[in-house]
């Protein structure tokens, strides 16, 4: 399940704080281990010891929970903070949204573009105001007939099944999108999280979100306190890497809860 070890990026900010509090609460839900980071620029002692002033704050915020806090060298925020993923062996980065955002949406700053469309490892991203709940309410995925999302289904059902959650599958039908193909495709992905995960029957459900365009679609079905996002990547991205297309952008900016992307082929 991803949440093993997540990998929390930190600037001392209103966004870097959501983006803390939702890797704890991430960790406090799989019992996993935590790292914080702060990204400095190369060849800058002094931006080094303000990245480390930064962290050394932190332990009102943390509240006594273990966590590795590093202050690493990078040309930019989101390459430093996949160099050091990888290097530490983290399954999951988490990244706020910029302040001056609209709140209870993304923004994608530069650290976030980075990793949306380079990283190695699932990215995900809060909402500006965002505070997580004690217990997720559900996990939703954003699903279109292909492998890559067929992948994140099974993903997402087994991390339901752990998490004791339902399940939902969210396609869009955008326009004058014909809805009936769409439902059967739907009906073969809840068969297929049904085969990938101990859920009974009631505990996975499906939508079809209609509308002009992505955002009035997404406003068309309910989002509970506490659900969760899931989105695949692109069919350009390079194998177990992530690349958010053009659509799935458009989804993340829309959501009104955090949303996690998976790289491509993950397992």
């Amino acid at each position: 399940m991803i949440g093993e070890h997540v990998l929390a990026g930190y600037v001392p900010d209103a966004g870097g704080r959501e983006a803390l509090d939702l890797a704890r609460g991430i960790v406090a839900l799989t019992g996993g281990r935590l790292s914080v980071a702060t990204v400095h620029p190369p060849d800058l002692p002094a931006a080094a010891g303000e990245a480390r002033a930064a962290l050394d704050q932190l332990a009102d915020q943390l509240d006594d929970q273990p966590a590795d806090l590093i202050v690493q060298e990078g040309r930019s925020v989101g390459r430093g903070l996949t160099v050091l993923a990888s290097r530490i062996g983290a399954d999951l980065i988490v990244v706020g949204s910029p302040e001056g955002g609209a709140r209870g949406r993304i923004g994608v700053g530069a650290a976030a573009d980075h990793l949306l469309h380079s990283a190695t490892e699932a990215v995900m991203l809060a909402p500006s105001g965002y505070t997580p709940p004690d217990e997720p309410s559900r996990i939703t995925v954003m699903y279109v007939r292909r492998p890559q999302c067929e992948e994140a289904v099974i993903r997402a059902a087994q991390a339901a099944e752990r998490l004791e959650v339902p399940l939902r599958l969210v396609t869009l039908a955008v326009g004058d999108v014909a809805g009936e193909p769409l439902r059967d495709d739907l009906a073969l992905a809840i068969r297929l999280a049904l085969d990938s995960a101990d859920l009974l029957p009631e505990e996975v459900s499906a939508e079809l979100a209609e509308g002009d365009d992505v955002a009035d679609a997404l406003d068309d079905v309910d989002w509970s306190e506490g659900e969760l996002l899931v989105c695949a990547s692109s069919e350009d991205a390079a194998a177990h890497r992530v690349f958010l297309g053009e659509v799935a952008l458009k989804v993340l900016r829309a959501a009104p809860c955090p949303v996690t992307v998976l790289p491509r082929g993950y397992y």
